[in-house]
């Protein structure tokens, strides 16, 4: 299981430096390395009731910690890149293929993300995706809110 949790966040982490490139400090490897320490990522189309925004590295590992249990990601698309008239901003669309770890059910999400860089690393990480894919690829709210510890 430790070797498909890397590979999973190693997917998602290459898509990010091929698509911001030389804006991202090359010190930074993964995903949460990627991020300021005092980062933000935000999720305006979760659910209500689930997390819309996670401040900090730290804070940030640990909330993803808890989707590589539930979903396998086999592969992410290449992202189709758009730069701002702010230099600190840029978006992304971009997919991913897998499944419900526990149902075998597709995962085929599609995102658009706002990322704002400071100093290369991003300050806030704006994450729009559809959560009726995710629900339907852990077999539903039930199985999503059992998984992450919901009541």
């Amino acid at each position: 299981m430790t070797t498909n949790k890397t590979t999973e966040l190693s997917s998602f982490s290459d898509m990010l430096q091929r698509a911001l490139g030389p804006l991202l400090d090359p010190a930074a490897g993964d995903f949460v390395e990627m991020m300021a320490p005092d980062g933000v990522m935000e999720f305006p189309y979760a659910p209500a009731g689930y997390v819309r925004r996670i401040e900090g590295r730290e804070a940030l590992a640990a909330y993803l910690g808890r989707f590589v249990d539930i979903l396998a990601i086999d592969r992410m698309t290449d992202p189709t890149v758009h730069f701002t008239r702010d230099a600190d901003v840029v978006i992304l669309e971009f997919g991913c293929e897998g499944l419900g770890l526990k149902t075998g059910q597709p995962y085929d999400q599609r995102y658009i993300s706002v990322i704002t860089l400071k100093d290369g690393r991003i300050a806030r990480y704006r994450d729009y995706w559809n959560p009726l894919v995710v629900i339907d690829a852990v077999g539903g709210l039930d199985a999503l809110n059992a998984a992450l510890g919901r009541q």
